[in-house]
């Protein structure tokens, strides 16, 4: 293992010089500090030091990204800021098999140091010692593929709405209502979890009692993801009630719970985990600072979790088209070998963006999940529901949506409704 490093490209930007700048990235987060120390040799430093790597200049610009930077000692006037892509290698003896402390060398305080006016995580590459000791998704697509039944298309479900206050009752009516029309999939809201209006326990028995018989009559079980995120040992305690009472999916809010509390629930846990990345634009938002969903998705696969949102086409957000596909095929490309986990496309969708949704991917291996483009149908949510699966027949079909609209009513009226929305 000595050998091993791990490789972490990032995007600066400085009103330092870039190869300076640089470097106090490799020191900070290794063996350095900001004056030389006693016991910091120079066989140490060989051993330990991370090393740079690679430096791509990019453009130099006139203001700062970020406040706070400070120029070099002596420089006078108005200081110009180099951007450019560095390439920081790290030895893996430095941090072991270790997740939580992977994250702090590779995504740490260097965002804190004053010779930068920008940072940001761009990819890690990981050895594969890590896949040792984290055995990454367990159900993954084929699994969750397998447990739905559904094959060759996407998975199509929804988020219960209203995101509060339905009672457990309440729940289980509008689950029953969305089995019965054939839906696949559905999910708590991420802020659903265990309050005193609809206790996680009363939730679980009340929905699974619709799912399970609905499953008697059909063959084929919808797949609910309940919102287990809490404390870990109450996180352990929730997911055995789903199991028990014959549910096939836990959620947790992975930025909440942690890549600890996500790795311990793999441990524990004999259902997929549905990873909700709520809070993401605190990590990604800005430019020059944060963490791409191409290194952060690697690191959630490692913690175990099957699913994990990426947003959608045309959302209600403020992430750009690009942006989402290029955060499909990250998660789709294979890691260690397999790890491959099911892309959750939400937020504003409905069967409008299905058809660029599939012509820029090129994959079914996903979910696509609609809250307001079902629940809000002019017909109610069963109707909803067929709307967004005639959808994706026609983006499948490769028939242009306002054509096949004339012959199928329900997307006829979501397009009559939606299309103006987004008009």
């Amino acid at each position: 293992m000595a050998n091993e490093r791990i490789i972490a490209t990032y995007f600066v930007e400085t009103p330092h010089p870039i190869e300076a700048a640089a470097e106090s990235i490799a020191g900070e987060q290794s063996s350095g500090t900001f004056l030389p120390v006693p016991g910091e040799t120079e066989e140490l430093k060989q051993r330990a030091r991370a090393r740079v790597e690679k430096v791509t200049k990019l453009e130099t610009v006139d203001a700062p990204g970020l406040p706070g930077s400070r120029p070099p000692k002596g420089h006078t006037g108005s200081p110009k800021y180099q951007r450019a892509h560095i390439v920081v290698s790290y030895p893996y003896d430095n941090v072991g098999s270790n997740l939580p402390t992977l994250l702090s060398t590779v995504a740490g305080n260097l965002y804190e140091l004053g010779e930068l006016s920008g940072l940001k995580l761009l990819d890690v590459d990981i050895p594969e010692a890590f896949a040792g000791r984290y055995p990454g998704p367990q159900f993954g697509i084929t699994g969750t593929r397998k447990l739905t039944g559904v094959y060759d298309r996407p998975i199509i479900g929804t988020i219960v709405k209203p995101s509060v206050g339905l009672t457990p009752e309440q729940t289980g009516e509008l689950v029953r209502t969305l089995g019965e029309a054939g839906i696949d999939f559905i999910k708590d809201d991420e802020l659903m979890a265990d309050p005193p209006h609809s206790p996680l326990k009363k939730r679980v028995a009340a929905v699974m009692r619709e799912i399970n018989s609905l499953a008697g009559k059909t063959g084929r079980k919808v797949m609910y993801a309940f919102n287990i995120s809490d404390e870990t040992d109450a996180m352990r305690r929730h997911h055995d009630i789903v199991l028990a009472s014959g549910g096939t999916c836990v959620m947790v809010s992975i930025n909440s719970v942690g890549l600890a509390g996500v790795a311990e629930l793999r441990r524990h846990s004999q259902l997929p985990i549905h990873g909700h990345r709520n809070g993401w634009g605190l990590y990604t938002r800005c430019p020059q600072l944060g963490i791409e969903f191409t290194a952060y998705q690697k690191l959630w696969r490692l913690a175990g979790v099957d699913h994990l949102h990426v947003n959608g086409l045309q959302n209600k957000y403020w992430e750009p088209d690009e942006s989402v596909v290029r955060s499909i095929k990250a998660l789709l490309a294979p890691m260690f070998g397999g790890y491959q986990a099911m892309p959750v496309v939400s937020s504003g969708q409905w069967g409008g963006q299905a058809p660029e949704t599939y012509r820029l991917t090129q994959t079914t291996d996903l979910m696509y999940l609609a809250g307001g483009g079902i629940m809000a149908h002019p017909g109610g949510p069963a109707a909803g529901l067929r709307a967004l699966q005639q959808a994706w027949e026609a983006a499948l079909k490769g028939v242009p949506l306002l054509e096949y609209a004339k012959s199928h009513s329900e997307l006829q009226q979501t397009i009559d409704k939606f299309g103006k929305l987004r008009g």
